[in-house]
């Protein structure tokens, strides 16, 4: 029986992305098939679970749609029941009622423990880079500050302070978040105990399975696209952002932040996602976006690092975000694996036309670690030419005129591939997408000729370097506002900006100033400030030949 199943799981595999009617036929039959056919718990059901939700997410009917979601439920059903010890066995595999096991952030892991639809608990304290004395003497009451250097065990340690086993999670998240105030502080604490926990689903709902948003409407392919004008893509108009009400923002935050949790994955506008300013759009082909940012105290210096999470059909696909800075941006994206196969070109495609269009960004720029740096996978899979087709460039000269000549050669000489040596060479620079007729100076141009001047001009002092440049600018631009903390922290990096770039011009300034302001409250108006600052803009907008 059980080769049966892994047979069957297997054809249904080789073929869930084709969409022919005899396809679709043979899809249909080997579902009614499979759900006669009894459940082995074994590898072969987790790669039975993702694809069936391949399925969902590109469903060819209504019909295979349904079939797939039944299946899903009689999967459910069956692992609720089982012991842990079977469970046990599908650890981080989304199946429903099954385990998720991982080391969260501080921020990620006090957030699972307000969660509805888990419980959280210590696995173990593996000490990565020193104990649970070490950090709790900063924050424990001094009273209590002598346990810490009774010479406990972390085990002894938490018995001592929080004997309730089921509160001992709690209890380190709420001494460590003390230090909110100091959040990269707080990051070194909790990452340095290398806490592991269990997520233990409550139901159905903390799973691969359930875990999407509501859409418009489901999209049923009868085929996937491959070749399409990504020019026309880029350029065609956005829709309406999509109107959320409470209810539904949380139910759309909590569904990026699961996606996220379930695959032992975090990026930091998730984990610390800012809730007013996430933004929906449903596009087409069932592909939906959402981007958010993250407050003051977590972005990036100048830039803006702004997340984004791709839905199919209500399911979370991809995910990664774009560090906006003007008119241009850095990239990123991954796929989930369990989509992959389906429309990778079209889905990045769609992602870079929201960047595009909602902060009107004429050059994109990927890191080499997203096409094979460090990853005999992306080499092996000739990532490179992924993104070489969508229009992305290297941009080194030499490399740029080295990809030129080994895609004729690809597209001239049947069965030609690129060798692994020449894949790797071309990790040896980044690649860009330009859209217009100009590159706007980049946020590296800008912080290393900060650098430079604080270690020429300052001596590498830089609290003198950061009040002088401050005085600076406020005596420039005749300002007597007073700023928040958090203004402050923009004041001093506009400040070394303005003083390192040699800055006069007062339109300019005034532009600066209004940034400071906007960049705690308001990441979309202050990349509008940005882009004023960069005029005039590069035109025309065109893909890059």
């Amino acid at each position: 029986m059980k080769n049966i199943f892994y047979r069957q799981a297997k054809k249904l595999r080789d073929i869930a992305n084709r969409f022919d009617s005899e396809n679709n036929a043979h899809i249909i039959s080997i579902l009614k098939d499979m759900a006669t056919i009894r459940v082995p718990f074994t590898g072969a059901l987790s790669s039975y679970h993702e694809t069936l939700l391949f399925i969902m997410a590109f469903p060819p009917d209504k019909k295979t749609f349904d079939l797939a979601e039944k299946e899903v439920m009689r999967l459910a059903q069956i692992l609720k029941k089982q012991p842990e010890k079977v469970k046990e066995l599908f650890v981080n595999s989304g199946i429903p009622f099954t385990i998720f096991r991982a080391s969260f952030s501080h921020d990620c892991t006090r957030w699972l423990l307000t969660h509805p639809d888990c419980k959280v608990a210590i696995l173990k304290i593996e000490n990565t880079s020193f104990n649970l004395n070490e950090a709790l003497k900063v924050t424990v009451p001094s009273q209590e500050r002598s346990e810490t250097t009774a010479g406990f065990t972390n085990e002894e340690l938490l018995n001592e302070l929080s004997p309730d086993k089921e509160l001992q999670l709690c209890f380190i998240i709420n001494e460590l978040s003390r230090l909110e105030n100091l959040p990269y502080i707080k990051d070194h604490y909790y990452d340095g105990l290398g806490i592991q926990t269990n997520v233990i689903p409550k139901n159905k709902l903390l799973s691969k399975s359930y875990n999407r948003i509501v859409i418009p409407e489901v999209f049923y392919h009868d085929d996937l696209v491959k070749h399409f004008n990504v020019e026309e893509l880029l350029n065609r108009k956005l829709p309406a952002e999509t109107f959320l009400t409470e209810s539904r923002k949380r139910d759309l935050i909590r569904v990026i932040k699961n996606s996220m949790a379930m695959t032992e994955r975090e990026t930091d506008p998730a984990t610390y996602l800012k809730e007013d300013s996430i933004r929906l759009y449903h596009l087409e082909r069932g592909v939906s976006i959402a981007i958010y940012g993250m407050p003051q105290a977590r972005q990036l210096p100048m830039e803006s690092y702004i997340g984004y999470t791709l839905f199919k059909n209500g399911y979370p696909a991809a995910y990664a975000g774009g560090w906006v800075f003007g008119w241009r941006s850095d990239y990123g994206l991954n796929i989930y694996d369990q989509f992959r196969g389906g429309e990778s070109a079209y889905m990045v495609a769609q992602v870079l036309r929201l960047y595009r269009q909602l902060f009107q960004i004429n050059y994109f720029q990927v890191e080499a670690s997203q096409f094979g740096l460090d990853s005999p996978e992306g080499i092996a899979t000739g990532v490179f030419w992924f993104y070489y087709k969508l229009g992305f460039r290297p941009v080194d000269a030499q490399l740029r005129l080295l990809a030129k000549t080994e895609f004729q050669k690809i597209k001239s000489l049947k069965g030609y591939r690129s060798s692994e040596k020449t894949l790797l060479k071309f990790t040896e620079s980044d690649i860009f997408l330009l859209l217009g007729n100009k590159v706007q100076t980049g946020v590296y141009d800008i912080t290393n000729k900060v650098k430079k001047m604080i270690i020429k001009k300052y001596k590498s002092n830089s609290q003198r370097a950061e009040q002088d440049c401050v005085n600076e600018f406020l005596v420039k631009t005749s300002c007597q506002d007073s700023f928040t903390n958090e203004e402050h922290e923009v004041l001093k990096e506009v400040s070394l900006w303005a003083s390192a770039m040699n800055i006069t011009d007062m339109n300019q300034l005034r532009i600066m100033l209004r940034m400071i302001k906007l960049k705690p409250v308001d990441e979309y108006q202050y990349q509008e400030q940005l882009r004023l600052f960069f005029l005039p803009h590069p035109r025309p907008f065109s893909l890059s030949k």
